[in-house]
């Protein structure tokens, strides 16, 4: 059986987690600390790394701008060598000019806004999750192959992370010639959206790209179903959450969205995904990510022979290393060289790919 909360009480090297713990997104902060858990163990029983064990320490981000900044320089006092996370990129964005300046090494998973590598804080920032420029060219691929024609309307919530998405999908269908009938924002956290209901009900919109979280997609959801609407949603990653079908209901039928193949699913993961199992807890995804992010820095480690900023983050930047999530390097950006997406379609409470990887 596995023990995931067994940790050595006494360790020299710590390791940070920042992410939502309490909240709407705590479900994705669960799953980091699943993964994290899992990893300092198994490099605990591996003997540590360069001799030493390793402890985490773990902190509630809420995925806001100023807790972040309050977290990150908790882990700067705390001494960590690297931190995993943030989630959210508000959240990323806040604590990477921190961390980066007291050289600490940080790979964030969830974070898909290109301006966070585009304006790099610094060397030592790593992403794993792929890009919303890619994410988008997914969302657009598909919305190319069989919704060309259609009448399509562009929503955001206003978040950084769906604006940018927004935006992406935007730019890259203009470009293909294909214009969108209505681009509009709404207010996060609304009860209802009967207004913007009735203009894409008189536009005769049929096809919405949403650029947003999972809230507000299956209010959404939930004001076409009371018109009677067949609109085609399509949104991004953030829509890969059961929490959008618990809020959605039967309304959330049919929702497309882009995310990366399911990691869980992946042939490199299936082993921790059964340990998991053993234990009663089922792999997400983030939990994945997670002992990845903590797995490859361990490599890099070791290749590197010291914890030493420079050469570790060297060593990340140059090399390659197999991990959970297969084979992982990074471009000059700090960006995972090997990321993707493939459109997931909600049906009967449950998604699953729908095409091949674009």
């Amino acid at each position: 059986m596995l023990a995931l909360s067994a940790l050595p009480s006494r360790a020299e090297i710590q390791i940070g987690v920042a992410g939502p713990l309490t909240g709407e997104f705590a479900p994705f902060g669960e799953q980091m600390v699943i993964g994290a858990r899992v990893a300092a163990a198994d490099i605990n029983a591996r003997g540590g790394i360069l001799g030493e064990p390793v402890t985490l320490v773990t902190s509630d981000d809420k995925c806001d701008a100023e807790e972040a900044k309050a977290v990150a320089n908790q882990m700067v006092g705390s001494g960590v060598s690297l931190v995993v996370g943030n989630f959210c990129f508000s959240a990323t964005l806040a604590s990477a000019p921190i961390l980066a300046e007291r050289s600490i090494l940080q790979i964030t998973l969830g974070t898909t806004l290109p301006q966070l590598t585009d304006d790099r804080a610094g060397p030592g920032l790593f992403r794993l999750a792929p890009r919303d420029d890619e994410q988008a060219a997914a969302i657009v691929e598909g919305l190319a192959k069989d919704l060309s024609d259609a009448r399509i309307a562009i929503v955001h919530d206003k978040s950084a992370y769906g604006k940018a998405l927004a935006d992406a999908v935007r730019a890259q269908l203009n470009e293909r010639g294909i214009r969108e009938t209505i681009y509009e924002a709404i207010d996060p956290g609304a009860p209802e959206y009967q207004t913007l209901g009735s203009i894409l009900q008189l536009d005769n919109v049929e096809v919405l790209v949403f650029g947003g979280y999972h809230p507000e997609a299956a209010s959404l959801q939930r004001e076409f179903a009371r018109r009677g609407l067949t609109i085609q949603m399509i949104g991004g990653d953030a829509l890969g959450t059961d929490e959008f079908w618990l809020l959605s209901g039967e309304a959330g039928e049919g929702t497309l969205f882009a995310l990366p193949p399911n990691l869980a699913d992946l042939a490199s993961a299936k082993g921790f995904a059964e340990r998991l199992a053993e234990a009663d807890v089922v792999a997400r995804g983030y939990d994945v990510a997670t002992y990845a992010a903590i797995e490859l820095w361990a490599k890099a480690v070791e290749q590197a022979g010291t914890l030493d900023f420079e050469a570790v983050g060297a060593a990340l930047a140059d090399g390659q290393f197999e991990t959970l999530l297969g084979a992982v390097s990074f471009d000059e950006k700090g960006d995972r060289s090997q990321p993707g997406y493939v459109l997931h379609l909600w049906s009967g409470g449950r998604y699953a790919p729908v095409g091949p990887k674009p």
